[in-house]
């Protein structure tokens, strides 16, 4: 079978890592996976990860199409954050991801 080279525009995999590659980008992503969630119990939710570096991930996770930031017009303001169609599409990916990890990872730390 030939290798076939992959453009980096046309590569899928390569523009997935993009979208879907940062540090909390996965986290934040299985966070919301099934529930909606206002921005602290986000914050709580995921170990580790800071205020301004989520305000920075949910920014770019909104602008990739896979959060929807909803503001309530409410005094103190409510904001929820919940995942598009396209970012619920991810889910049976991170199942996939979590479960090769706890198959193939675990037993290397250890």
């Amino acid at each position: 079978m030939s290798e076939k080279k992959c453009n980096y525009f046309e590569c899928p995999i390569t523009r997935t890592a993009d979208v879907i590659g940062g540090k909390w980008t996965l986290p934040i992503i299985f966070a919301l996976i099934y529930e909606t969630k206002r921005f602290k119990e986000l914050e709580r939710s995921i170990e580790g990860i800071n205020t301004r570096m989520l305000v920075k991930e949910l920014k770019q996770l909104e602008d990739n199409g896979l959060v929807i930031r909803k503001v309530f017009a409410e005094v103190p303001p409510r904001v929820e954050y919940s995942l598009t169609d396209k970012g619920k599409a991810l889910k049976n990916v991170l199942v996939e991801m979590r479960e090769w990890g706890n198959k193939y990872l675990f037993d290397t730390i250890l």
